[in-house]
């Protein structure tokens, strides 16, 4: 019997537009669960429900092994309809009477193949109908009436004394085609709790949701990023970012020599290098012809786009990306990439970017050099 993973991704999310591809820490949101299931030898076939033409495509064009998709009707995909209605549609439709189904969402990112390979073990013990995921929850809940629901707050616990409440997470759910079929409900029966670690316990709903989770993400991973991409700003980053001219008016600009052997050690080390300006002068167009600069983007307006654009053409993804930056217009590429850094004086707002490396040395005085030196080679 077959072991089916199904991954309902709708394209008509009101609160983040178009959510399941929007880039999460370097793909598609989709995707992490999708690569998950790739790694799980338990799992046999993988499902994309979607009525979205656009999902569709990012889904395909990654060419998985074990990934289909299903178009699912207007009917089962609009804001009114069930995720068990979309289940059943595909059930019927692909004329399935027996065999395991995972439903999987993929508002869950953080769920790893080692929780998928664990559940699905503990469902084929046999000892329950269908599987549930949750997370441990140690708050205190209390009842509308003012009394306390899970705890005597006449006594109250200390944490490691204090059982908690299983809350579910909403990652994934096993069950029985037959009993989908007939309950009409992704659970049955005897349903047993899968526990997956507390950090799991959010799902991405809201754009706060959204920024939590990259911010775990980043957190739980226990490698570095292979970097194949180095990308740098120039002002107030290969610069000190001062404005120096001549008597005539001529514009200067103070480069520092140990940034320029930072790009010698990157292509040494088979790193791509790139310029991402919003400034657009004949300075940096020299600059960077004498560090041998692979990409130079001046009069950048909209950063993240170049750098999808840059990665996309190189068949990498952000988390392949080492970024230096020292302003509002680099934050948003530096949320994104594998590797972030800023020099020491850069603006308060890139400081509170999360995982950001903040360096020792200001702009133009070697912080490239450090960045590459103390993260990236």
């Amino acid at each position: 019997m077959k072991t089916i993973a199904f991954i309902p991704v709708r394209g008509g999310s009101k609160s983040i537009p178009l959510k399941n591809i929007k880039d999460f820490c370097g793909k598609p949101l989709v995707c992490w669960n999708i690569e998950a299931l790739e790694s799980c030898d338990l799992v046999d076939e993988v499902i994309v429900a979607t009525d979205s033409d656009i999902i569709e495509r990012t889904v395909l064009d990654r060419k998985y092994t074990k990934v289909s998709v299903y178009r699912r009707s207007e009917e089962n995909a609009n804001d009114m309809a069930s995720t068990e209605s979309a289940m059943l549609e595909y059930i019927h439709a692909a004329n399935l009477t027996d065999g395991t189904f995972i439903l999987v969402q993929a508002t869950s990112p953080l769920t790893e193949t080692k929780h998928f390979t664990e559940a699905i073990q503990m469902y084929r013990t046999g000892k329950y109908d269908s599987i549930l995921t949750c997370v441990k929850n140690y708050r205190f809940f209390w009842n509308d009436d003012g009394t306390s629901k899970n705890y005597d707050y006449k006594n109250r616990p200390r944490r490691q004394n204090f059982n908690g409440m299983y809350m579910e997470n909403g990652a994934f759910y096993i069950n029985s085609i037959k009993n989908i079929t007939r309950d009409k409900n992704r659970l049955s029966g005897k349903i047993g709790i899968y526990e997956m670690p507390e950090y799991t316990g959010t799902e991405i709903d809201e754009p706060t949701d959204w920024i939590i989770l990259e911010s775990i993400m980043r957190m739980q991973r226990k490698t570095k990023p292979t970097i194949k991409l180095f990308v740098s700003d120039v002002d107030g980053v290969l610069t000190d970012g001062g404005m120096y001219y001549t008597e005539d008016g001529d514009e200067m600009k103070k480069f520092n020599t140990k940034d320029g052997v930072a790009f010698r050690l990157l292509h040494e080390n088979n790193v791509k290098t790139a310029i991402i300006t919003g400034e657009n002068t004949s300075i940096v167009t020299n600059r960077a012809k004498k560090m041998q600069v692979d990409y130079l983007f001046q009069g950048a307006t909209d950063k993240i786009t170049i750098l999808i654009e840059l990665c996309t053409r190189l068949g990498i993804t952000l988390d392949n990306v080492a970024y230096i930056g020292d302003d509002i217009g680099d934050i948003e590429c530096l949320s994104k990439v594998g590797l972030a850094a800023c020099p020491s004086d850069a603006s308060w707002k890139v400081k509170a970017v999360p995982n950001i490396h903040i360096l020792k040395e200001k702009g133009g005085d070697g912080c490239v050099r450090e960045f590459v030196d103390t993260y990236v080679t």
